[in-house]
């Protein structure tokens, strides 16, 4: 079995517009969303359509439950104040620009996903499994603490998104975690494309693999990031918001980085 698996969407309809066609043509057979439709960017309404269309299967992110339930903020897990102020800006934005009949939709989805395919038991979720809004970063995330999750929640493969940034641990058993990344952002790296995930299974994993159970592939999408700008120009979003999508460098929700991470960035 071929999985393609994206992590938070933010707004970015033309970014996942691509993704799915890109996995298509990849030849996934499945395709999933780990949740955070929006965010950041414009048009929330507009990403939806895409997801209906296309049958990706989603679960719930902090946004889509805050944005679903009403509530005051996006549950996003930041503590510093320039932080929450930006997450604040796009939250209400997000918030009023989502229709009634797309908030109930995200109230309704489920938290966590599992599937079976090849003998692995894989579970997808947004944070982590016990955590909707839990950052796990690969500088400071032990391999025994994702061991002991794979353990609690009875998972080969632990699928999940938030931080932003795609990465992967091999655990013990031959267990796998995995942060899929997102679309909605580049990775702070000074690129403009942004990443999802293909997950290969039983006879599509490659021969050059050294897993023959499951092969995980981390695919950039490229996208038209300048209509992106525009649109978000257009819809008098924070500057700090475009400046990011044009250059690759995060310039908001920075100080969640772990030290690691943020030196790979600019700011």
């Amino acid at each position: 079995m071929q999985l393609a698996l994206f992590g938070g969407v933010y707004n970015n309809w033309l970014a996942l517009e691509s993704a799915i066609h890109d996995a298509r043509q990849r030849g996934a057979e499945q395709l999933f969303c780990l949740g955070d439709m929006g965010a950041f960017g414009p048009h929330p309404d507009r990403v939806f359509p895409l997801l209906h269309d296309h049958n990706v299967i989603c679960i719930q992110g902090n946004y889509d439950d805050s944005i679903g339930n009403d509530l005051s903020d996006c549950q996003c897990g930041y503590t510093d104040p320039r932080d929450n102020y930006f997450a604040q800006i796009s939250y209400e934005y997000t918030y009023e620009h989502t229709s009634p009949a797309n908030r109930a939709w995200l109230r309704d989805l489920p938290k966590e996903h599992r599937l079976e395919a090849d003998g692995l038991k894989m579970l997808l979720c947004h944070g982590s499994p016990r955590q909707t809004n839990e950052f796990l970063w690969e500088s400071t995330t032990s391999t025994h603490f994702l061991d002991s999750l794979a353990d609690d929640f009875n998972a080969d493969v632990i699928f999940a998104t938030h931080s932003g940034i795609h990465w992967q641990r091999r655990l013990d058993h031959g267990r796998r975690f995995v942060n899929v990344g997102v679309l909605g952002r580049p990775e702070n790296d000074g690129r403009t494309c942004v990443w999802y995930t293909l997950a290969r299974t039983g006879s599509d994993v490659s021969t050059d693999s050294d897993d023959p159970r499951l092969e995980i592939e981390f695919v950039p999408v490229e996208y038209d990031f300048a209509r992106l700008a525009a649109e978000m120009r257009a819809e008098s979003l924070p500057e700090e918001f475009v400046e990011t999508i044009c250059a690759g460098w995060w310039t908001t929700c920075l100080e969640v980085l772990p030290a690691k991470e943020r030196r790979r960035g600019r700011f």
